[in-house]
């Protein structure tokens, strides 16, 4: 844009210094094509500013900007957009209701999807369409989606997705692995954001402090790697996260629960800066919740502050009509221990970021250890080191030793509120790359 364009096209200028990968991707002139690249790597702006372009090259046409699912694509695509057509100045319509906008300068007009209930995606013809974040999507969405690729009146019949690389998934397989005739892709390198540099220089070194080593190659490097494979928690060493930790009554207690009847299983720990220190495990075979309290007040009779995390099932109404929550807090006023704080979130986070805030803890990229565990909590330990993945998938495996899986889900819990990320990567007031 911003060039001579042929006779009845109509041409708009837009402020957008591209970097060389994302010169290299709207270049390319295959019918289906895609973007990888590491987190920081301008993939939103690619995906966006590739919307506008096919917009105007196609006017009067039907295009489709899709997502994940529904938050993902209102809070990050939709106003990755917005953002850019308002700096931009970009006359549009936005039809909040139905969710979709008019270029009003071409009458071209871009649906909002998300692409988790892929099955609705059947029917108008597109002239275009473009996917946030593809390997959180399944196959079948982008197949439907290419099925819809055939407006006869358009100019231009393009599919395109930007990602960041998730192992040897379909999205690897169908673009980087075993490209068919019609698929292109650009492979996008770390460091290469100049703009995002400019802002915020020592970003990948912040990043070497939050992700496990393996996570860093994946997300900051965009490395494509067998992170489905194995131990859940393979950043865990027994040499480097046991050593023996010391109570310090000064401190807040953190106690982080799995609600599982057989058994019901927690960890104890204290914070020493950013480190966290896992002092004991408590795993009851068919208590009740009143049950644990006793035993955790048994242990540490003088706490003198308490924190609680945990699943966010347990705020569900149990058989007795209560959550295991209410319980808690009704067995800790009725023994007057009234400096208890719950930081239990209102929907549990996904498994991968969990595992991967967990495996970030026990190594980082930078080779730092921010979780360690007593010895004493041998059962955590196995769970550490035994705990597997569903091959092939980010799944944990919890059918093959019913004691496993508990302890790390309490502790993974507890890591994830503590030490995950605090700034938001991407976009905050305006986009950063």
């Amino acid at each position: 844009m911003g060039r001579s364009a042929p006779r009845g096209r109509r041409v708009r200028n837009i402020e957008y210094d591209a970097l060389p990968s994302q010169s290299q991707f709207h270049r390319l002139a295959s019918r289906f094509k895609g973007f990888s690249g590491p987190v920081g790597s301008g993939k939103s702006q690619a995906l966006c500013q590739e919307a506008i372009r096919l917009s105007y090259m196609n006017p009067g046409r039907l295009g489709l900007l899709g997502a994940p699912t529904f938050p993902m694509l209102r809070d990050a695509t939709q106003a990755a957009l917005f953002e850019i057509l308002d700096r931009c100045k970009i006359p549009f319509e936005f039809n909040k209701a139905e969710n979709f906008i008019v270029f009003t300068e071409v009458g071209s007009k871009v649906l909002f999807r998300s692409l988790d209930d892929y099955e609705r995606l059947r029917g108008t013809n597109l002239a275009w369409f473009g996917i946030d974040e593809l390997t959180y999507c399944q196959e079948e969405a982008w197949l439907r989606l290419e099925a819809r690729l055939r407006d006869p009146r358009a100019k231009m019949l393009c599919g395109y997705a930007v990602w960041t690389p998730k192992g040897f998934d379909w999205v690897y397989r169908r673009f980087v692995a075993e490209p068919v005739d019609g698929y292109g892709v650009v492979l996008a390198k770390a460091n290469e954001n100049r703009h995002l540099l400019e802002q915020i220089p020592d970003f990948y070194e912040r990043l070497k402090r939050s992700y496990d080593e393996r996570f860093y190659q994946q997300e900051v490097l965009g490395q494509y790697l067998n992170v489905t494979a194995g131990r859940a928690y393979d950043a865990f060493d027994r040499l480097e996260n046991v050593r023996e930790q010391e109570y310090d009554p000064r401190q807040p207690l953190l106690w982080a629960l799995d609600f599982n009847v057989n058994p019901m299983s927690s960890v104890i720990a204290q914070m020493d800066g950013d480190r966290i220190r896992v002092l004991d495990e408590i795993v009851l075979n068919r208590v009740t919740t009143e049950e644990a309290c006793m035993e955790f007040v048994r242990r540490y009779p003088n706490a003198q502050r308490i924190i609680i995390y945990g699943d966010a099932s347990g705020s569900r109404m149990q058989t007795t009509g209560s959550s295991d929550y209410s319980m808690m807090r009704r067995f800790f006023n009725q023994n007057c221990m009234n400096n208890v704080e719950y930081r239990v979130p209102k929907t549990n986070p996904a498994v991968r970021d969990r595992l991967d805030i967990m495996n970030g803890s026990l190594r980082n990229a930078s080779g730092e250890r921010r979780l360690l565990i007593d010895p004493r909590c041998k059962e955590l330990i196995v769970d550490l080191e035994q705990v597997v993945l569903l091959e092939g998938t980010m799944i944990i495996d919890k059918t093959k030793d019913p004691r496993r899986t508990h302890l790390s889900d309490a502790l993974g819990y507890l890591v994830w509120q503590e030490q995950r990320y605090r700034q938001p990567i991407g976009y905050q007031n305006r986009p950063l790359f």
